[in-house]
């Protein structure tokens, strides 16, 4: 009883660890890599079009034969593993804003809804706005409603990764006196890969991803640089040359974690499994065009995009651990 009332006066405003909380928190930040599979898998076989209304599926939950058509059964499965997204999502929020002295975190959570709806509204557009085409990039307005879900899906990512974080009593209980350097670094590396999935998103809805037919090289005679240009296949060579250099920057960003004298083996560890996302990354992404983009491989391939993204930015939020403490949430 004497320890708990000298720990409660050393830390009289301090947020106190809520396991429940926590493993709440833990939750939503695990499905949603369910929702970015489930929605990948949707795009890669052609699906998102399914159903032709919005928030109903063929004016309902529970659509005829959506179990026995494969089109129909990814659709339906995204639309309703989102509507459980929601379900943790919101309550999330109120139990922070309840629970929760840490300002910056209730404002956090209440940012994660705000996407989260965002999200919502975003894919009702890609369908119900399918059917209007814009002739001057040969595409509809509803694909581009598309290009920006996929590309807020990776921010909502980050958003529950970073709640799930603060709310573990590991972040509440322990500092991270790691060098500006793995911050710095940290904060690059986030932002090339966001940049590196918007320009994925664009070339997926823009059905690019075949433009060109071969790899790792440009051409079958062994050509560094496509032989013929056209939009397809410069977003295409675009996400490759983002490719690598984000094999560099991230692979900087791992060796610069496990050398830092500060970083708890927690963070070596995560380093360490960035290293291998990044080798297994580039792996699929071969795969993709040496099988012809198949559906599984593709979906595989996108899944580990988000964990990449989301194993990046968790080692960066980590290391703003104290800044963001210290500061109110200004990293």
């Amino acid at each position: 009883m004497r320890g708990l009332m000298e720990s409660t006066r050393s830390r009289p405003n301090g947020p106190v660890p809520n396991p429940a909380l926590a493993a709440f928190s833990l939750f939503g930040a695990a499905w949603v890599f369910v929702l970015v599979t489930l929605g990948a898998f949707t795009t890669s076989i052609n699906a998102g079009m399914a159903f032709r209304d919005w928030p109903l599926s063929n004016g309902s939950l529970n659509p005829k034969g959506w179990l026995s058509d494969l089109s129909m059964f990814a659709e339906h499965s995204h639309r309703l593993s989102a509507g459980l997204m929601g379900a943790v999502v919101v309550p999330l929020a109120i139990w922070i804003w309840v629970s929760e002295t840490r300002s910056w975190l209730r404002t956090l959570s209440a940012g994660a809804v705000a996407v989260f709806l965002s999200q919502a509204l975003l894919g009702g557009l890609r369908v119900l706005f399918d059917y209007l085409r814009i002739p001057m990039i040969d595409t509809s307005l509803g694909r581009l409603f598309a290009m920006l879900h996929a590309c807020l899906a990776q921010v909502f990512v980050c958003m529950l990764i970073a709640i799930a974080a603060a709310c573990s009593r590991s972040w509440i209980e322990n500092g991270i006196p790691v060098g500006s350097r793995v911050r710095r670094m940290g904060r690059w590396c986030c932002a090339l890969v966001l940049v590196q999935l918007a320009v994925a998103a664009v070339m997926r809805h823009s059905g690019a991803g075949l433009a060109i037919p071969t790899f790792p090289l440009s051409s079958a005679s062994g050509a560094l640089l496509p032989p013929v240009w056209s939009f397809p296949v410069a977003i295409n060579f675009t996400h490759r040359c983002m490719a690598v250099v984000l094999s560099i920057a991230l692979a900087w960003f791992a060796l610069t974690v496990l050398f830092d004298g500060g970083a708890p083996r927690g963070m070596r560890s995560g380093a360490s499994a960035l290293f291998g996302l990044l080798c297994l990354q580039v792996l699929l992404g071969g795969m993709i065009v040496w099988t012809t983009r198949d559906p599984l491989v593709t979906t595989a391939h996108v899944l580990v995009g988000a964990i990449t993204l989301a194993t990046a930015f968790w080692l960066t939020w980590l290391a703003h651990r104290d800044v963001v403490e210290a500061e109110g949430g200004r990293p």
